[in-house]
């Protein structure tokens, strides 16, 4: 899991004791440090779309002319502004394998959120839908061989 922000943002703060309380591993990305790529911008704004990933508040947005702010339209204009000012990112964005589960934080986060993270282990993964509500309550331990890819 990965965390993306600024350390000295509040809410992103509020985001990482919610993390660490609830004894959640994360990687910590910060933005001033290691700044934010097309890449990972496009890929955010394909999951969530502009609108969620924009920051209309704050100072940053307050500062920006009311031209550039009419101008923010589409994916394409708002990624463009948060290349260059990566403050209008929506804080904290909260990754797991390229896949975005939350941006923003508003206290807590769901623990459903956390339930729609693949685990990168397929093994422990089938073991985790195995144990679910919705699979019974019984466990059904695989036999060597069954399924895996052995």
């Amino acid at each position: 899991m990965k965390l993306y922000g600024i350390p000295n943002c509040d809410t992103v703060k509020k985001a990482r004791n919610w993390l660490t309380a609830h004894d959640t591993a994360y990687e910590f990305h910060d933005f001033k440090k290691h700044g934010v790529t097309e890449a990972m911008l496009s890929n955010w704004l394909k999951q969530v779309g502009w609108q969620k990933l924009l920051k209309k508040t704050g100072p940053t947005w307050g500062k920006l002319s009311d031209t550039v702010k009419t101008s923010i339209k589409d994916d394409a204009s708002a990624l463009a502004l948060m290349l260059e000012q990566p403050n209008v990112i929506k804080r904290p964005v909260l990754e797991h394998n390229g896949k975005v589960l939350a941006t923003g934080f508003s206290g807590q986060y769901d623990e459903n959120l956390f339930a729609r993270a693949p685990h990168p282990n397929p093994l422990v993964e089938q073991l985790a839908n195995r144990l679910s509500p919705q699979a019974g309550k019984s466990l059904v331990i695989p036999q060597a061989g069954e399924g895996t890819n052995e």
